[in-house]
C-alpha cells in the first residue's frame, strides 16, 4: 500500500492532534487543580500505555498501518502528551540494547526541558 500524500498525512496528524488536545484539556477539566499535578500525570501514563497499545497494533498491521500512525500515534497521542512519544523512544532504545543512548535522551530530554522552561521565564521577566 502506498504511503498518503503529505496532504493527506497531515490532515490525519491535525484530526488526530486537535482530538488529542481536547481530550487533554477535558481530562485537566475533569479533575481541576490540585496541589499535586494529578492531571498532566494521568494523561503522561494513560498516554504512554495507549501508545504501546498501539505500537504493539501497528507492529502487527505491516507497512500498511501509515495513515494509522499518523492518525492515532502523531496526531492523537502527539496532541494527547508528547509524553507517550518519548515513552516510545525510550523503549525503542532500550530494546535496540543502547542503554547508554537512553539513559542520556532522558536525562538530557528532562534535565534540558526544565532549564529550558527557567531560560524562558528569565528571559521573558527580563523583557518586562
Amino acid at each position: 500500500m502506498n504511503e498518503p500524500s503529505f496532504l493527506m498525512s497531515s490532515l490525519y496528524v491535525a484530526l488526530g492532534g486537535g482530538f488529542g488536545s481536547w481530550l487533554r484539556y477535558a481530562i485537566g477539566r475533569s479533575i481541576g487543580p490540585t496541589a499535586f499535578p494529578f492531571a498532566t500525570l494521568t494523561v503522561n501514563l494513560v498516554g504512554s500505555f495507549a501508545m504501546g497499545l498501539v505500537a504493539g497494533w501497528l507492529a502487527q498491521q505491516g507497512p500498511g498501518g501509515e495513515s494509522w500512525r499518523l492518525l492515532l500515534a502523531v496526531g492523537l497521542l502527539g496532541g494527547f502528551t508528547t509524553f507517550s512519544a518519548f515513552s516510545l523512544d525510550i523503549a525503542t532504545l532500550v530494546q535496540r540494547g543502547a542503554l547508554g543512548t537512553a539513559g542520556l535522551y532522558v536525562l538530557a530530554s528532562v534535565v534540558g526541558g526544565i532549564a529550558g522552561l527557567f531560560a524562558g521565564l528569565a528571559l521573558t521577566k527580563a523583557a518586562t
